[in-house]
């Protein structure tokens, strides 16, 4: 019966025939929304780095930038993910292990059927994080690390970005085209003959 229905009107009648527990999952997801909005307030108001919540863009670092990131996530994840995690979790089990073989059956072999579809995620890859961390490195080199962004101009930071990218080509770069010119050379050049 699942195989004949499209996604939309499936998952319709799944919240239908679980409304409570679609509106639990909800409520929850809004708590934990609530909850992460608070932690991250908190953290801003409570945090030495941005001198509680005082310091002016300016007097930021790069070093601040990374511990507050750290930080946040440590926090967020101790505050609210870890209590979100278990409530899904244990509540999803719970919810599974009620469920009768018939609807799990139902359940697994529409995953199965929908598994060959391709997805995309539409993730960046990390590509951003990398440069992020290599202008880390760069500034620290630098002797910048620790300095306040006023304690340049803004051009500075802007050209160390490019210089970055600049290094970061090199580095990857250079041996990436050591490599491909030795594939070409012994096998695509070889299965072109």
């Amino acid at each position: 019966m699942s195989e004949e229905l499209s996604d939309e009107q499936y998952w319709k009648k799944k919240i239908k025939e679980h409304m409570a527990l679609f509106i639990v999952a909800i409520i929850a997801a809004v708590f934990a929304f609530i909850g992460a909005l608070v932690v991250i307030i908190w953290f801003i108001e409570s945090s030495p780095i941005g001198n509680y919540g005082n310091a002016l863009i300016g007097d930021w670092s790069l070093n601040w930038i990374v511990g507050f990131y750290i930080l946040i996530i440590l926090w967020e994840l101790l505050f609210v993910g870890l209590p979100a995690g278990l409530f899904f979790g244990v509540g999803g089990y719970i919810w599974w292990s009620r469920l009768s073989d018939e609807e799990k059956a139902e359940f697994k072999a529409r995953d199965k059927k929908n598994k060959h579809r391709k997805r995309n995620a539409g993730g960046g890859g990390g590509g951003s994080f990398l440069m992020f961390i290599a202008y880390c490195i760069y500034m620290g080199v630098q002797g910048s690390y620790y300095a306040p962004f006023s304690s340049q101009p803004y051009s500075y930071w802007v050209y160390g970005m490019f210089y970055t990218l600049m290094w970061m080509f090199i580095i990857f770069g250079i041996p990436i085209c050591i490599i491909l010119l030795i594939v070409y050379l012994t096998v695509w050049r070889n299965k072109s003959e």
